[in-house]
């Protein structure tokens, strides 16, 4: 089965590109839709600060997205695109703000990749509407995933709520060649208006210079142009995918070990749209014998975790409450969290006196971002023998993640917390210290990010001695995970 066919195109004098999370020049399906359908073309990117910061995103994702977005300026720029920038508070003043910039700028059609959280989705739906009452031709793209949510359904129409039945449904429905990327938009003619249209524009706040940072956030690339390491960027992200093709066939077997530089790192262009879904799948597909199933157990690998993120996707589109703090399972609700600032602080500063968790815990501060089977280790800690809230965690992390996403990031909490649909059962509570001893064995990551026991034997470095300079665990491993299995059971007694 191929690609689905295109909606037929219109033609249009001008057209206008709104970019979100989809920052990049090849494989943009409103980038391209846009270009073949008008003879002149430009792009907007409206931040909206408050809302971010209502919906906790921190600063390493907007600051990636700023500088994401300072490098596609250059490259639309070369095929006579022009992107403009504009800064307004919140989500509710977009519909307004469109309609005078469609207004003011001429412009005939409206192209936009579709976003799925609740939020992203009513102001797209405002949008839709009062440019469709103006009489414009709106398109919102299906780009972001792989199938639209709810192209996949159950055999009663319903959302799957069951990860493997989702995916054994997606492969039967997908070929091989259906996820073909979209090649660069083609370079438009310079238009004799633009000079007006470039005044006009600058008139109504509308500017070509996007700013280093926003209000409340204040992250800024250093002055080889990183944020906490990271190359932002297109250019970056393609680098990172042909490196990553290079060391696939083995992901399988090394992924799961936080010392060792085995996966791919790409989930903060994934993320923030540098690099497309499908440029993933096809890497994989050519490493995999041209398909799903060809032989190359790390690709084969890695292509179900990029269906666990599509399994995400569809799940957060479908129901409304993943965006707004409800657990999937509501008698969960009635789990007696604990509310403990200090413990959960011990927990964000990476000082619970338990190795593995600091270590992935100053990770994330350091850099950004975690390694996945760190991101589970640690969540559990957190919602298990801890007990707190795995709402707390979910929002430190989209605080501090670079390629913080909310629904592979509620996904993921939600699975760690036992809250969520098809979560890992609640009397599954991982062990820090086996996870550490089977994962670092030799006590490598734990002596790059906690340095204070590096002098550690790789037997005492995974639960040290009492130590000066290192604190005692903040709780009992064991003890405390037959106190969250008791916590759990008993929901079904109330």
């Amino acid at each position: 089965m191929g690609n689905p066919e295109p909606k037929p195109l219109k033609r249009f004098r001008r057209g206008l590109v709104w970019l979100r999370n989809d920052l990049r020049l090849n494989d943009n399906t409103a980038l391209y839709r846009g270009a073949q359908s008008c003879r002149e073309l430009a792009a907007v990117f409206i931040a909206c600060p408050i809302s971010w910061q209502e919906q906790d995103e921190g600063e390493p994702v907007v600051a990636f997205r700023l500088a994401c977005l300072r490098e596609l300026q250059q490259r639309l720029a070369e095929r006579n695109i022009p992107l403009y920038f504009l800064e307004i508070a919140r989500f509710q003043q977009v519909p307004r703000a469109m309609e005078e910039i469609v207004h003011k700028l001429e412009i005939e059609a409206l192209f936009a990749n579709s976003e799925y959280p609740y939020n992203e989705q009513r102001r797209d739906d405002a949008v839709r509407t009062a440019l469709k009452n103006a009489g414009l031709q709106v398109e919102f793209c299906s780009d972001r995933t792989l199938l639209p949510p709810g192209a996949v359904k159950t055999g009663g129409g319903e959302t799957y709520k069951v990860f493997t039945p989702f995916k054994r449904a997606f492969v039967a429905r997908c070929g091989s060649d259906y996820f073909a990327p979209l090649p660069p938009p083609r370079k438009m003619e310079t238009a004799a208006g633009w000079p007006r249209w470039i005044q006009l524009a600058e008139q109504h706040n509308l500017v070509r210079t996007i700013p280093g940072k926003l209000p409340g956030y204040e992250l800024t690339p250093d002055r080889n142009g990183r944020l906490l390491g990271w190359m932002p960027g297109e250019k970056a992200g393609a680098r990172h995918l042909r490196a990553f093709r290079e060391k696939i066939g083995r992901y399988a077997l090394e992924r799961d070990f936080p010392a060792k530089d085995a996966t791919s790192r790409l989930s903060p262009y994934l993320n923030c749209g540098a690099v497309s879904i499908r440029q993933c799948v096809q890497m994989a597909f050519a490493e995999n014998g041209g398909g799903w199933s060809g032989g190359n157990q790390g690709a084969e690998c890695w292509l179900g975790e990029l269906l666990w993120r599509e399994f995400y996707t569809h799940l957060i589109a479908a129901f409304p409450r993943l965006s707004m703090h409800k657990p999937f399972k509501p008698d969960t609700d009635r789990v007696p969290w604990k509310y403990d600032a200090q413990l959960f602080r011990s927990w964000c500063e990476g000082t619970t006196g338990v190795p593995i968790v600091d270590a992935a815990m100053r990770q994330l501060n350091e850099t950004g971002w975690m390694h996945n089977r760190l991101r589970m280790v640690v969540a559990s800690f957190l919602t298990k023998n801890l007990l707190i809230d795995w709402r707390w965690g979910e929002r430190y992390f989209m605080q501090r993640l670079i390629d913080a996403d909310l629904a592979a990031n509620n996904g993921g909490w939600q699975w760690a917390a036992s809250t969520g649909t098809d979560s890992v059962p609640y009397f599954r509570v991982f062990n820090p210290y086996s996870q550490s001893k089977r994962f670092d064995r030799h006590g490598e990551f734990i002596r790059r990010f906690v340095p204070e026991l590096r002098h550690l034997s790789e037997k005492a470095i995974h639960c040290p001695p009492p130590l000066d300079g290192y604190p005692a665990p903040v709780c009992d491993v064991a003890q405390s995970r037959d106190q969250a299995i008791a916590a759990f059971a008993g929901l079904r007694n109330l």
